[in-house]
């Protein structure tokens, strides 16, 4: 199985990334502020317009590092060299998704993941922390995940799976201030809002979420899928389809808890937020830097895999999905398995 190995993120914007022999170096005005050997990395994520040598980029291309550029917290594009993926199983994949009630195989899986991992976040408030929490309300909102993970089970087309996903998130979403317990005059949150987000509790979302989307386009790339192509998320030019499948299961037990964390655990300010003008919010530089080393750190943390039955690394999680799905699709297993929080 792929081990996961460190990602570089370059958040400064006056910064150029460079090679040196078997070294990537990080330029800021033109003195070396960063070397780091390359075959120490896995991905490189760099923020604010930092530009890149033809050279380190052909290296990331023969190493297998992925070189990611975002434009503040929007991902912007991706990197990667030659592609040596099984042809005969990205040729599935196509056929796979051009074909509803395949597709429908898939993507029912990966939501009873996405169901069942938000109701255990919810029923994990429950039990641990129930006298500060209105319990009436979030025992409804975990009933109605449970009644939605059957009807999800019975669902006979895409367009009412996604029907049901949207009901389910909406509940979930709906309870989810309940989950907020500390700074709540800074952290308020009224409903999930996008393109821009709207207030500091989305912004932290909406960033957990495009880094978890790009680890998990590396992760598919990494069994040779094309994460462009997915089975619930249809085609659409630019859109890392695959990505956004492989992440549905993980949002809630990965990112969300994530971001909860870092609120409940007041390691996070409201200070450390700007709005602008559009009425957008956005991190600032140095909450940005202080969420990228505390998501680095979170991915160290050990659970339990249903299916593989051992303990993996959640940063992980993504790699041991996208190898799941690419072994269902090559025969191997009768079933896509997700991943179920316990």
């Amino acid at each position: 199985m792929k081990k996961l190995l460190n990602t570089l993120y370059v958040t400064s914007p006056d910064t150029y990334l460079g090679l040196d022999g078997e070294n990537v170096i990080v330029k800021k005005e033109d003195a070396v502020v960063l070397r780091i050997p390359i075959h120490n990395l896995e991905a490189i994520v760099a923020f604010n317009y930092v530009g890149a040598s033809p050279a380190l980029m052909r290296k990331c291309g023969e190493q297998g590092v992925s070189l990611s550029f975002f434009q503040g917290d929007r991902f912007c594009g991706r990197f990667v060299g030659q592609e040596n993926g099984n042809v005969i199983l990205r040729k599935t994949q196509y056929r796979v998704s051009d074909n509803e009630q395949d597709s429908l195989k898939i993507a029912k899986n990966m939501i009873l993941g996405k169901v069942h991992n938000a109701r255990y976040v919810v029923d994990r408030a429950l039990r641990d922390h129930a006298l500060r929490l209105d319990c009436d309300r979030m025992q409804k909102a975990s009933q109605y995940l449970k009644q939605s993970l059957r009807n999800i089970k019975e669902s006979i087309s895409l367009d009412q799976l996604r029907g049901l996903e949207g009901e389910a998130a909406s509940i979930y979403f709906g309870v989810f201030d309940e989950l907020i317990l500390q700074q709540k005059k800074d952290f308020m949150f009224s409903g999930r809002n996008k393109r821009p987000p709207l207030d500091n509790v989305n912004a932290l979302l909406s960033f957990a979420y495009s880094l978890l989307t790009s680890e998990c386009a590396g992760a598919a790339y990494s069994v040779g899928l094309d994460p462009y192509v997915g089975f619930l998320h249809r085609d659409r030019p630019g859109r890392q389809s695959l990505a956004l499948d492989l992440m549905e299961e993980l949002r809630a037990p990965v990112a969300d808890r994530f971001v909860l964390t870092l609120i409940n655990k007041q390691e996070i300010a409201g200070k450390g937020f700007k709005k602008m003008e559009s009425g957008a919010v956005l991190l600032n530089d140095e909450t940005r830097r202080l969420i990228l080393q505390k998501w680095q750190e979170s991915k160290k943390e050990q659970v339990q895999h249903p299916f593989l039955k051992e303990k993996v690394q959640i940063g992980l999680l993504p790699y041991v999905q996208a190898m799941l799905l690419a072994r269902y699709l090559r025969g191997d297993i009768d079933a896509y398995s997700p991943y179920f929080k316990r």
